[in-house]
């Protein structure tokens, strides 16, 4: 299991931004630059991100982006969903699965148990704790 590029990127800005000033619009030019994505997928991002309400776009001159909330009230799981929408192990965990197995199948549990430490871990972590953290050297 791996997540998207456009999910990865995503969760790098909101942690960027994160650790600046609240107050500080951050244009996107400088974050596609310092994380080495591409302009025109960033503002892809961005434009789905301000959509969910994680974020607030302003044009112009010192236009830029900041977070629409807190940092402390945004998890990972909040930018996952935005992006790649409901995290889901597999597809028979998800309400509209149709698996003639479904009620008898003795994996079915174990996806749907997996699904929920994951769901649990992501929506457990903050944008706040992650930016907090010390980097580590790759």
């Amino acid at each position: 299991m791996q997540i998207t590029h456009q999910a990865d990127y995503a969760i790098r800005t909101m942690v960027y931004l994160a650790s600046q000033d609240p107050n500080q619009r951050i244009a996107t030019s400088q974050i596609a630059k310092d994380y080495k994505i591409p302009p025109s997928f960033l503002t892809k991002i961005v434009s789905q991100l301000a959509i969910a309400g994680l974020l607030r776009t302003s044009r112009g001159a010192r236009g830029g982006v900041s977070l629409a909330r807190p940092p402390e009230e945004i998890s990972i799981l909040d930018v996952l969903e935005a992006i790649d929408g409901p995290v889901l192990m597999n597809e028979c965990v998800s309400d509209s699965c149709v698996c003639p197995f479904k009620a008898t199948c003795k994996i079915h549990r174990f996806w749907c148990e997996t699904k929920d430490q994951l769901v649990a871990r992501l929506g457990g972590e903050t944008l706040a704790q992650l930016a907090a953290k010390e980097e580590v050297p790759a």
